[in-house]
């Protein structure tokens, strides 16, 4: 591998320019509104699973358009209210079997692993989550789906998932309200870029190599998937360019970093070709918390850190709560 982006001294200073909609914050403050009053109670059940060290549970919660979502619930078995993680997964990954993920109930804290619509074949052990809204044309995968419009846009709905999950987090007895962070990796990252700026209860946010940011050099400079989907999605629709990015804008991590008020832990990796440095650190660069930092990872690809950088969470997060 080599490196995939501008030197380091250079992308410590790399705040560009990127588009934001007047209209951003209506149209999310419209959106979670419209889901809000269609949402029910969350239900909780008891998992099956050979694990009897831990609570593990099946949660349904609303999500967007009060659709029901699922996520695991892992937990210390002992009294709470605890500190918990909400996290969020990468692209093409559901939220597989009960107990896969382990790491941070055993660390003490509540985990919520969220299930992501519409995938979870790509890698890893499957999801339980449907995705029951067609588009218009689109190449494979999920980044084209409905990029016509902002309203029809795939990750509207999983961002609305993201933030209700929340939500229905809060009103678990296991959990510390005040305590309540959120993580992920890759699309995750990015995802978590969206729920610590749209909930106002996210006391932490940890973006692990956070996917979906600065859209408009990422999708002309990237070289692997996902987000040569668009570029493909162009080469054929040569005439919705502007349409195209003026969608995305609604949707652009760096966009949700600049309104991010809690503690934030970013990380990144110089020889990843999937998630441009850049586009990283122009979501740190540009992020609104007066407590932010970033974790880089000179010569690894999109691997990132790995467990290193989740034993980095465990003591950033101690830190703050």
């Amino acid at each position: 591998m080599a490196l995939t982006d501008l030197p380091l001294d250079q992308l410590r200073s790399f705040r560009p320019d990127v588009a934001e909609p007047a209209d951003f914050d209506d149209f999310w403050a419209r959106t979670l509104t419209q889901s809000r009053a269609l949402a029910t109670a969350p239900t909780v059940k008891t998992a099956t699973t050979p694990i009897t060290e831990l609570i593990v549970e099946d949660l349904t919660f609303s999500g967007f358009n009060g659709e029901p979502v699922r996520a695991w619930i892992t937990r210390p078995r002992r009294e709470g209210p605890l500190p918990t993680v909400v996290e969020y997964l990468g692209y093409g990954g559901g939220r597989g079997l009960p107990g896969e993920r382990l790491q941070w109930a055993a660390a003490g804290y509540v985990h919520v692993l969220m299930d992501t619509r519409g995938q979870g074949s790509g890698w890893g052990s499957g999801g339980d989550t449907p995705d029951p809204h067609g588009s218009d044309g689109a190449t494979p995968g999920f980044m084209t789906r409905g990029i016509q419009r902002p309203d029809t846009y795939y990750y509207r709905r999983v961002f609305t998932d993201a933030v209700l999950l929340i939500d229905a987090v809060l009103q678990l007895e296991a959990v510390d309200a005040g305590r309540v962070s959120v993580t992920g990796g890759s699309q995750g990252g990015g995802i978590s870029l969206a729920a610590a700026a749209l909930h106002p209860s996210v006391s932490a946010a940890m973006p692990d190599v956070p996917f979906l940011c600065h859209f408009r050099r990422s999708v002309a400079l990237t070289p692997d998937n996902p987000f040569t989907e668009v570029a493909r999605y162009l080469g054929v629709n040569r005439g919705r360019v502007d349409e195209a990015f003026a969608t995305l804008s609604y949707f652009d991590g760096v966009n949700f970093a600049r309104r991010i008020t809690a503690p934030v832990l970013f990380s990144v990796a110089l020889m990843d070709p999937i998630v441009l440095p850049s586009s990283v650190f122009a979501a740190f660069n540009h992020c609104g918390s007066t407590d932010a930092e970033i974790e880089v990872y000179e010569f690894n690809g999109h691997e990132g850190g790995q467990a290193v950088q989740w034993l980095r969470q465990t003591d950033w997060l101690a830190a703050r709560q």
